[in-house]
């Protein structure tokens, strides 16, 4: 993997990593800080309907998995700290694409992270029924951003996988 020269990885070559990452995080706590003076923890707007807010306090991790607490700081840490790291360092993720992906991938962390430090838990409210009695677990903007700048990532991965391989 080639690293990125000096110039490449000042603060200048992180601006869209940062600017995104910002965007997410302030978007993401302005929302939760929106549900929780409005709605009851269980309470749902509109009440039933496909796509309601539903105020959940999420301890766990993705989906409210249970784990040990010390799990759910850590693991944000440790991405944020590797995505600033590769972002910075190897030119292979230097591209727009992989700055906004991780832009958002890093705003997202950060803003769950922030949720877990102060509060405790993670705000969660969008909440999906797919059909019948089931719900998909309630999310946030933080989960929505992480999911998306994933996908960029794997979306990424795939078309260099793909290109052609020059000896």
């Amino acid at each position: 993997m080639q690293k990125v020269n000096s110039l490449q990885g000042n603060l200048r070559s992180q601006k869209t990593l940062l600017l995104v990452s910002l965007l997410v995080l302030i978007a993401d706590q302005l929302t939760k800080l929106g549900i929780r003076v409005s709605l009851l923890v269980g309470e749902s707007r509109p009440e039933e309907g496909f796509l309601r807010l539903t105020r959940v306090h999420n301890e766990g991790i993705v989906f409210g998995l249970s784990v040990h607490h010390v799990v759910p700081l850590l693991l944000p840490i440790v991405v944020i700290a590797l995505a600033l790291f590769l972002s910075h360092r190897y030119a292979l993720f230097n591209s727009r694409l992989v700055k906004t992906a991780l832009g958002l991938f890093l705003g997202g962390s950060l803003g769950n992270l922030v949720d877990r430090v102060h509060l405790g838990y993670v705000t969660d409210f969008i909440d999906f029924d797919l059909w019948g009695d089931f719900h998909w677990p309630a999310f946030n903007l933080a989960d929505a951003a992480i999911v998306v700048g994933g996908i960029l990532l794997i979306w990424y991965g795939i078309r260099l996988w793909m290109l052609p391989k020059h000896s």
